[in-house]
């Protein structure tokens, strides 16, 4: 559980720079420059992420249980992910409705994401990764929202064409994961008895 915890403090962590400290982060850019800085954050996030995945796997090992979901929660998990990759999509295809008006749909997507597992697991070490990932996407989405309104920040929409692109894409992205994906890579079939 050690791991876990190590591996969630630094993932979030670095991922948490921009919320709180945006100057300090400006500083090492300029100081390091662009490349560098990219470099080293690269490199914590991943020792982060391997840290909370080979934690979270040994946890599943010998898990302490919170409650005990049963087996409908994990479709029902699986049909709420549906809405966070077509967010997630709509991070990346620009000038979509859905980023115009979310404004940060990646943060968004996290928190659907992560309450989504947290209703399918009632594993400790459920709730400390979904739990972290929820509580650090909560804080984030607050932040970046109340930023973006003070510096009267937009995100100008192109045209409808983009959010179908996104939608789409999301669709097609879920259904390869929920059905082969996330028993390859997780070991659990979401539609599965």
């Amino acid at each position: 559980m050690l791991l876990l915890i190590v591996g969630l403090l630094i993932f979030l962590g670095v991922h948490s720079i921009n919320f709180l400290a945006p100057n300090w982060r400006q500083q090492r850019i300029h100081q390091l420059g662009a490349l560098p800085w990219k470099g080293l954050y690269a490199i914590a996030s991943l020792l982060g992420f391997a840290l909370l995945v080979i934690g979270y796997g040994q946890a599943r090992l010998e898990p302490t249980w919170l409650w005990l979901a049963p087996t409908w929660t994990r479709h029902l998990a699986a049909l709420i992910t549906l809405p966070a990759f077509i967010l997630l999509l709509a991070t990346y295809v620009p000038g979509t409705h859905i980023k115009a008006r979310i404004g940060h749909p990646m943060l968004l997507a996290t928190k659907v994401w992560a309450l989504s597992h947290l209703i399918a697991n009632g594993g400790l070490h459920d709730v400390l990764l979904f739990g972290g990932f929820l509580a650090w996407a909560v804080f984030g989405f607050i932040v970046l929202r109340k930023r973006d309104r003070a510096a009267d920040k937009q995100y100008p929409a192109v045209g409808i064409v983009r959010d179908v692109i996104a939608v789409v894409l999301g669709l097609v992205a879920w259904a390869a994961f929920a059905m082969v994906g996330h028993v390859w890579l997780i070991g659990v079939a979401p539609f599965g008895g």
